[in-house]
Parts: C-alpha cells; structure tokens; sequence
C-alpha cells in the first residue's frame, strides 16, 4: 500500500495539530480547574485554545493547497 507524499503530510500535521488541541485543552482544564468545574478565566483560555486550532487548520491547510507535489 502506497500512501502519496501529499496524503502522509495532511495525516502527519492534522495528527500534529489535534494532540496539540488536546493537550492545549487537558492542560487547560486542570490548570483552572475550581472543584467540579472550570473557572471563568478557563473558560476563556478553553475558547482561546480553539480559537488556535481553528486557525492552525486554516493556515495548514492553505499551506497544503498552495504546495505542488
């Protein structure tokens, strides 16, 4: 099975770019974390984080579209 070079990029940075989200949120969640619930000033950083990742997947992919393979 022969995965293209362009294929194995957008699985790599998508892979990248979602354990980076999900240890941006983990980190997030426990570093406001008052009793059972988030802290207002988490819930900040919580849409700060993917706010993040929907702008690191924008740019990746225009990065990916503007490549010639």
């Amino acid at each position: 099975m022969d995965i293209e070079r362009e294929t194995l990029l957008q699985i790599v940075i998508s892979a990248v770019a979602v354990v980076l989200f999900v240890g941006a949120t983990v980190t997030v969640s426990q570093m406001y974390l008052d009793g059972s619930t988030v802290e207002a000033t988490g819930g900040y950083a919580l849409i700060g984080a993917i706010g993040l990742f929907v702008v690191f997947m924008t740019a990746a992919g225009l990065w990916l579209e503007r490549q010639q393979f």
